[in-house]
This record gives structure tokens, C-alpha cells and sequence, in this order.
């Protein structure tokens, strides 16, 4: 087997929430695979330093997901001006912490509308260029919280549970036009956002790592490289599937 079909060799890959943490891990990796990606952000300093980093192959533009109207316009910006974009990764989302009967109709609805329906709306936008070209590959990131219960996150977790059906329901859609759909359910991944939350919550942090079977958290480009592979030739025929990055987490006692 040649290790060609692992290649993005000059596809175009679209990373919204790129900037930081898992995002900028997928992007590094799809461009050591050889794309050209374009990560998306509300905060142009943080693109422009992800981008310095990343090199040549990459470019940004300043976008608010949850500006749904705006999003054709990207969607046909980045088409015309860079190319076809043949990976899309709907990265981007937000959290909210809280116990269940402390979260508002406002909280869960802001989170569904970031990490769900700003989802569909860009996945819809891309996958008309996908579909009419026959080919394309779209990840979801959904989380641990979408596999199994976990406390105080009933909107988040919620959330990317619906990432799951919406794989479902597109993939019985795309796959006669060749366009894959598959998600990613990172566990528990080193990123500022992340330690910045367990090491103010002690006993969090310990009820995480009693959960994970590995004896470390996993990195950013785990996931990076996760992506790589789905996106690829080497993953032609695979579809419709959640893969946990978790080191074991979702199944360990």
C-alpha cells in the first residue's frame, strides 16, 4: 500500500475556529499532509498569529459563526478567491457551565445556535458546492459530553449529541454525490481553555483522569491527525462514523 492515499496533497480545507487550540492542531496537520487551509475566527490577531505560524499554505478570514446570514458569502468567497473547498471542519463552538436548573432558556439557546444550527447552515452552504462536484469530506467536532453524561454542561452536551444525528441524517443525503460525513469526539485534549478550566476544579480534574484508561491527556494534533486520516483517500469508503480520540475514556471503568 503506498502511503499517497493519505495525502491532501493541494485540497482545500476550510477549519472554522482555527485559530486556537484543536482547530489550529487539525490545521497544522492538514497542512503537513499537503492542503491549503483557511481557518476561520472572530479575533483577526489570534488568525493572523495562528496563520504567521502555520506558513505559506495558510490564510484566514475574520467570520462570527453565528452570523448565519454572512455565511454564503463566505462559503463563495473562499471558492472564487482560493479554490474548492473539498474539507470542511466544523470546529468552532462555545461552552457553558452550569447545573441543569441553573441554565436558562437564553443559555441553551445560545449554545445550540453556535454549536448546532451555525453548524448545519455552513455544512449546507459548503455541501452545494460538494455535492455538485461529487466529492467532499465533512468533520464534525463533537466531544466526549455528546458520548456519554457528564455534569454541569446539559446544553454543550446536548449539543454535540445533535452533531451525531446530524451526521446521520446527512450521510443518508451526500453519500450517493461522494461527499463523506463523519465526526471526531476529541476526549479530554491539552489546550489552554482546557487546563485553564480543571485547575480551578480539583476534584474535576481527578474525576477526568480516573476516567481516561491512558495515564495522560491527549494532544491537539491526536486530533489533527484523526482528521487527516478521515479526510483522506484511505478513508474512501468510511462514513457516518463518531470516532473518539479519548484514550479509552469512553470505555473505562
Amino acid at each position: 500500500m503506498s502511503l499517497q492515499v493519505f495525502s491532501l496533497e493541494n485540497k482545500i480545507a476550510l477549519v472554522t475556529g482555527g485559530g486556537t487550540g484543536i482547530g489550529l492542531g487539525i490545521a497544522k496537520a492538514y497542512i503537513e499532509a499537503g492542503a491549503k487551509v483557511v481557518i476561520t475566527g472572530r479575533r483577526e490577531q489570534v488568525l493572523k498569529d495562528a496563520v504567521t505560524e502555520l506558513g505559506e499554505h495558510a490564510s484566514y478570514r475574520v467570520n462570527d459563526i453565528t452570523n448565519k446570514k454572512g455565511i454564503p458569502t463566505l462559503v463563495k468567497d473562499i471558492e472564487t478567491t482560493i479554490g474548492p473547498i473539498e474539507i470542511l471542519v466544523n470546529n468552532a463552538g462555545i461552552h457553558h457551565k452550569a447545573m441543569a436548573q441553573d441554565t436558562t432558556d437564553e443559555d441553551f439557546e445560545r449554545i445550540l445556535q453556535t454549536n448546532v444550527m451555525s453548524v448545519f447552515t455552513l455544512t449546507r452552504e459548503c455541501a452545494k458546492y460538494m455535492l455538485e462536484r461529487k466529492r467532499g469530506s465533512i468533520i464534525m467536532i463533537g466531544s466526549m459530553a455528546g458520548l456519554f453524561g457528564i455534569g454541569k454542561v446539559i446544553a454543550y452536551g446536548t449539543s454535540k449529541t445533535a452533531l451525531t444525528g446530524l451526521v446521520n441524517a446527512l450521510v443518508t443525503e451526500y453519500s450517493k454525490d461522494n461527499v463523506r460525513v463523519n465526526a471526531i469526539a476529541p476526549g479530554w485534549i491539552e489546550s489552554n481553555m482546557f487546563l485553564n478550566a480543571i485547575n480551578n476544579d480539583e476534584k474535576r480534574k481527578q474525576q477526568i483522569t480516573n476516567r481516561i484508561a491512558m495515564d495522560h491527556f491527549g494532544q491537539t494534533s491526536d486530533i489533527g491527525n484523526a482528521a487527516v486520516f478521515l479526510s483522506s483517500e484511505a478513508a474512501k469508503y468510511i462514513t457516518g462514523v463518531v470516532l473518539p480520540v479519548d484514550g479509552g475514556a469512553t470505555v473505562n471503568f
